[in-house]
Parts: structure tokens; sequence; C-alpha cells
């Protein structure tokens, strides 16, 4: 099927959706550091683009069966002043509503499918009201949304709640997305993920990625960090990442002066900060999930190095990798003279790709299906 990616960011709805076999027509995105990104990983050569989809008249849109977006979280997430829908940038939204209307009055084909991904606060913003007036908007103009709240931690190794809502058009696509499920069973769980961890490491490798293996019945994890002992030796450099579930927190977009992630294997204080108190607990149990990584606060990882403790942040590189980009896809956007401030902010703002691969692929199916 086709798609335009709306509000893309560094593409993470594009990657997904490509993977699941699905063809991208389009893109609109403002920022323009995100689009240099956008246009260097991408062949986007032909396909029709905006800046400002605000200015967009949506009968000038090519046909699609998907529309994609997650307009920016900043007026609804926890960590933002929660102005919820009505605020300057989150209020976005009705802008993608706005052009289905006037697809409508031009009686231009529709997409069959919306796809939404937002912060989990969305579900509290405004008391529920904003979670609520989505699925109004949407059913407004012939849409039956349905929704889940996935962690990405099901795919990837990062703690990241997102709402995701799949608009249906009604009438013409019947079958349900939710809940996502991976070749008959449930995504593979965190700890089944981390089992896998020693088979897949590899000597020399400081870094973290996700990868697929065939045949693919669970996503391996490369090790990272400096905290891995084992009886025959000490290696600093290959240590397990984050926190005792392998988990890394949420990113977001780390702007503001040393706001990168740090690796975490117990959840502890920030670099300069080892001796003092910090907001809350210093550390969680064993048993519980790192801390979720925010701009006010972050966490690092103890490095142990002869009595001293030292605390690493995650590069660029491992924050793209966190959300499911491949290396080939960073390269491209460095070598597109993006700074590591710029590529920290997109991997923040960026949706989960192995996430959206997963409800693209449920979509292909729908679409070879006659009885749906």
């Amino acid at each position: 099927m086709k798609f335009i990616d709306m509000f893309a960011g560094i593409g993470g709805f594009r990657s997904g959706l490509e993977q699941a076999g699905h063809t991208c027509v389009g893109y609109i995105e403002f920022d323009k550091f995100a689009r240099k990104s956008y246009q260097a990983i991408y062949s986007t050569k032909g396909e029709y683009t905006a800046h400002d989809i605000r200015k967009v008249n949506g009968k000038e849109l090519p046909d699609a069966d998907i529309w994609t977006f997650g307009s920016p979280c900043q007026d609804i997430s926890f960590a933002g002043k929660q102005k919820g829908l009505q605020g300057s940038r989150s209020s976005l939204f009705f802008e993608v509503m706005r052009m289905l209307d006037e697809r409508q009055e031009a009686k231009k084909f529709l997409p069959s499918y919306l796809i939404m991904e937002n912060v989990k606060a969305l579900l509290s913003s405004s008391q529920g009201w904003d979670f609520a007036t989505v699925f109004i908007e949407m059913e407004k103009r012939g849409y039956d949304p349905e929704w889940s709240l996935i962690n990405s931690a099901q795919v990837v190794s990062q703690n990241r709640e997102r709402v995701y809502i799949v608009g249906h058009f009604r009438g013409r696509c019947t079958a349900q997305v939710f809940p996502i499920r991976r070749q008959g069973t449930d995504l593979v769980r965190t700890n089944e993920k981390i089992k896998v961890v020693g088979k897949t490491f590899q000597s020399g490798c400081t870094t973290l990625t996700t990868t697929d293996h065939k045949p693919q019945k669970q996503v391996a994890i490369r090790q990272i960090g400096n905290y891995m002992i084992n009886s025959k030796r000490k290696n600093p450099e290959a240590g397990r990442i984050y926190d005792p579930t392998g988990l890394s927190p949420t990113l977001n977009t780390m702007q503001g002066g040393d706001r990168q992630p740090k690796i975490i294997v117990r959840a502890c204080i920030t670099p300069g900060r080892v001796t003092k108190r910090q907001n809350g607990r210093r550390f969680k149990n064993q048993d519980e999930p790192s801390f979720t990584l925010s701009c006010q606060d972050r966490h690092g990882v103890l490095l142990k190095k002869e009595n001293n403790v030292q605390i690493r942040k995650l590069t660029p590189l491992e924050c793209w990798r966190l959300q499911g980009f491949s290396d080939a896809q960073f390269k491209k956007a460095r070598a597109a003279g993006i700074s590591d401030s710029q590529l920290y902010k997109q991997a923040g703002n960026a949706v989960t790709v192995p996430v959206i691969k997963e409800i693209g692929k449920k979509l292909k199916l729908f679409d070879a299906r006659e009885d749906f």
C-alpha cells in the first residue's frame, strides 16, 4: 500500500512501513535539520513534499492508502507544559483532520488507514478529553479508531511507552490491528531478549544494536557498556547495558546541555553529582525497570576502574539504534553534516521503527485478504 509520512522527522514511520512492504509517496516535515537527515537517508526524488502542514491543502496530496502522523507531543507530554491538544504544537493534529475534510469535499480518495503515535500522557491530558477528542474527530470523518499502549521494550532495548491509534475507514477496513503479535505469539518479551545477549555478543563490540536473525523468532541484543565480568577476565568495554532488565530509559530530545542519556546498569546519579543526592531514590530495586530519561534528570552507568567510578553517556549512534534505525541510516545523516545535538534530538523525537513494522505487516496482511 502507498502511504504519506506526516510530521516525518527522520522517518521512523517510513522505515517501519517500508520494511513491511509499503511504499512512501510523500512526506511533510517542518524542521530543517530533520528534513536534511530524512533526505539523506531515503530516496525521495519525485515524491510529494511540503514543509509546513498548516499550508497544505488536502486535495493537493497524492492518493495514499495510509496516512501516518504523530503531531508534536510537547503540549501533552509530562515533561512539557501540558497544554493539551489546544497547545500550538500538539494542535497540529487538527491540521490532519482539516486535510481529510478538504479531500472529502473535493471527492478525492480518502486513506484506508490513519496511524497515529503519541506520548502516554495523551491518555490523561485534559482529564482524558484530549484522547476522547482524537477518537471523536476521527469518527466524524468516517474512521473507526482502535488503540493500544505499547512499550518499545517489546522489540528494542528501551523502556518507551507510547499510544498507537489506528483509524479504519468505515465500511472499507474492519480487521483489528491490536494486539500486535509476531508469528502467532506475543512480541518477544524483555527477559527473552536478555537471555540471548551472551550468545550474540561479538568481540570488541562496544555499542548496542537490535538485529533480526533468521528464522525471525526473537530479537537479539549486542552488548553495550562497561560492566560485564566473566570467570576468566575483566572486560570493562563489554558490559551489559542500562539496568538489571537490560533496558534503556525513554529517549527524548536531550536538548539543553549535558542531557544526553547515560548508560545504566543500575539507576544512579548523573556525572558531577556522584556524592550528592538527586531527586527521589538514587537506585531502584533489582526487579524494577530503569528510570525514564527526561530533560531535567539523567542517570548513568557505574563503570569500574580500579577503585574509581565513572559514568559514560550514550552516543548518538546508540540512541538511533535504540529506536530501531540501522547504522547505515545514521551514517547517512551524519555525513549530511547533522550535529550530535540534532542527532540526539532526532532520535528522541522518532517513533520506534520495529513497532511500526509490526503494524505495517498487519496492514499488509489485511490488504492481501479478500474477506476483511
